[in-house]
């Protein structure tokens, strides 16, 4: 399993505009066949910081949605958004076996 972490930073002006992005982002994400979870959380403490917390099967199920049409225009709509750029590590990960 892959998760990738990707802070995003938004201008003011502009966050009910990002916020329906990222939820329909989300939403075609989760519904994508290699994905395990994908969701977006607010920072408590710092308004319009956000970070993406997703969790995919392998390498391939995140270059097939780096290919879908709803992460290209998301990525493309969103660059004029933010107030800087986006920052994202991917982690190699095992569930835990109890």
């Amino acid at each position: 399993m892959i998760i990738i972490h990707a802070d995003i930073k938004v201008k003011s002006e502009y966050r009910e505009t990002f916020l329906e992005e990222a939820r329909l982002v989300t939403k075609l994400s989760q519904a994508e066949s290699g994905n395990i979870s994908y969701h977006f959380y607010e920072d408590p403490e710092n308004a319009n910081s956000f970070v993406f917390v997703e969790k995919w099967k392998d390498e391939h199920a995140i270059q097939q949605h780096e290919e879908t049409s709803h992460f290209k225009k998301f990525v493309q709509t969103i660059e004029t958004l933010l107030s800087e750029p986006i920052h994202a590590e991917l982690f190699e990960a095992s569930p835990k076996n109890k």
